[in-house]
């Protein structure tokens, strides 16, 4: 069989850290290749490399026995390489016709590129109105966008980076029957994924990166999701301690909580209920878009919400987001540039953000640096924080430090109830484990801590309790102990999820 992609020595260094060092490998027609590595490994450079954002210094690519030196995307997607970022690049007031035309070279008359939207999108088990504003799609409809608007190339590779991470378990299935599709016609697929047990069930082949060098190669069908986390890391990973100590009186109670969504795509809360216990972790899934944003922000005070919130019985709805931290309320939210994290700020200036009142880093309006720089510098020591020094500014750190910082921060103010969105979005093996450990330690010492994920592996691992948001509706919580993927999915689909919910609670009870 003929080599599709063939990578020799490819070398990229940007100032103090060379990103890829001679980094060699291969893919063949109609392969499906997993690219493993934590953050910072370099995968994310390599791929940009082989899809022309980014120029290597040294080494060369071939495709197709042809010499390969992309100098753009556009030149890329000439030769037949086509890319599905893991953040979704669309404009959600554009219909899905007039977003896929926006990425095509010279798109045809917009009759005629509905009508082959929606023959590709049918014909690969993805259908999509090419009418319809991207802004009303789900999550997963999305993604098909982004997917179909490659498939209009007829690409000869496919890139895809993380792209389950806003699937239920269902859409999951779709996705991979389709991937399985092109696969059999001879398209090869460049899979990366933190989600091992979906490389094992997917790929063909697996090169493993760290830091910015090949360090091996396998078969992942022959290997555990435990082995390739440890071939990724280079050590032995410990396993995470299962959840379920004893837990104490209602911390937090949300009672009839309905708020209007923020902006036009937003999802409206509805009648939101549910109570979280001192030491107990409930996780609530659901599939991105359906209201995870909006409950922080009400959980957290960033809106007001009238009294449905209440700590320890009291009222706080009132509270602002200041106020809900001094009393013990601490929150982290999913997009941690820009929200959790000021970008251009240090990191002793955002510790100080967030910190300044459990913290005692402030007094009579005046700040006091030298123990705002020793709290900086013990979240980046307690939790393996990878940075120069605690000066540096919050963007220059890779996506999976940049998170250790951030949920390192709220769980060391020792807060009664955290509330944390996507704490492992985009985190490798070994540090998504330390943050769950985190997590679990945090609610032994009697913390209620609420876990909002799209990561339903995760939620199963950590949780004692689950509950699924979908719409802005949350279902009924129930025992997270002996869930089964089937009973999770129907409930971030919204269907039967009561029903779901009340057959659970009932055969706990009766366990």
């Amino acid at each position: 069989m003929t080599t599709l992609l063939s990578v020799e020595g490819l070398t990229k260094a940007y100032p103090g850290v060379v990103a890829n060092d001679d980094v060699s490998f291969s893919i063949e027609p109609g392969e499906v290749h997993a690219l493993l590595g934590e953050n910072g490994a370099g995968k994310s450079t390599l791929v940009k490399m082989i899809y022309g954002l980014v120029r290597p210094d040294s080494g060369t690519m071939t495709l197709d026995g042809r010499a390969f030196v992309p100098s753009e995307p556009r030149a890329a997607r000439a030769s037949g390489v086509a890319m599905v970022f893991q953040h979704f690049s669309l404009f959600e007031a554009l219909s899905v016709a007039e977003n896929i035309a926006l990425g095509m070279e010279d798109p045809p008359k917009m009759r005629d590129l509905s009508a082959r939207i929606a023959e590709v999108s049918h014909a690969y088990g993805l259908p999509l109105d090419p009418a319809r504003l991207v802004g009303t799609l789900s999550a997963g409809e999305r993604q098909r966008v982004e997917i179909i608007r490659c498939l209009l190339q007829d690409p000869k590779l496919l890139i895809m980076d993380e792209p389950t991470s806003v699937l239920t378990p269902q859409e999951v299935e779709i996705l991979f029957a389709t991937l399985r599709k092109l696969r059999d016609e001879g398209t090869a697929i460049l899979y990366i994924s933190h989600k091992l047990e979906e490389i094992r069930a997917l790929c063909d082949a697996a090169t493993i990166l760290r830091l910015g060098k090949v360090v091996a190669s396998c078969d992942p069908r022959e290997k555990s999701a435990r082995e390739l986390a440890e071939m990724m890391v280079g050590k032995v990973l410990h396993q995470t301690k299962s959840a379920g100590q004893e837990m104490g009186e209602a911390v937090l109670s949300v009672r009839n909580l309905s708020l209007p969504p923020a902006t036009q795509f937003g999802t409206p809360l509805s009648d939101i209920a549910f109570e979280v216990r001192a030491g107990e972790v409930l996780g609530i899934g659901g599939v991105a878009g359906n209201g995870q944003d909006e409950l922080l922000s009400a959980l957290s005070g960033e809106r007001k919400s009238g009294d449905h919130i209440f700590l320890h019985g009291q009222a706080i709805s009132r509270l602002g987001p200041t106020q809900r931290r001094h009393i013990g309320i601490l929150s982290g939210p999913e997009e941690r540039l820009g929200h959790a994290a000021a970008p251009d700020m240090s990191l002793i200036e955002n510790a100080l953000l967030t910190g300044s009142v459990r913290e005692n880093l402030a007094k009579n309006g005046f700040l006091n640096w030298p123990r705002t720089r020793a709290f900086a510098e013990k979240i980046i020591e307690t939790f393996d924080v990878r940075t120069p020094s605690a000066s540096s500014a919050a963007r220059s750190l890779s996506g999976g430090n940049l998170q250790k910082f951030v949920i390192g921060r709220e769980v060391l103010q020792r807060p009664e109830v955290l509330v944390v969105n996507q704490p492992t979005w985009g985190v490798d093996a070994a540090a998504a484990a330390a943050i769950r450990q985190a997590l679990l330690n945090l609610a032994a010492s009697g913390t209620a801590v609420v876990v909002i994920s799209q990561d339903l592996d995760e939620l199963m691992e950590i949780s004692d309790t689950f509950a699924a948001l979908n719409g802005g509706k949350l279902s009924a919580k129930v025992p997270a102990a002996g869930l089964t993927v089937d009973q999770i999915g129907l409930m971030l689909g919204g269907a039967h999820d009561m029903e779901v919910a009340d057959d659970h609670a009932e055969e706990a009870l009766h366990a």
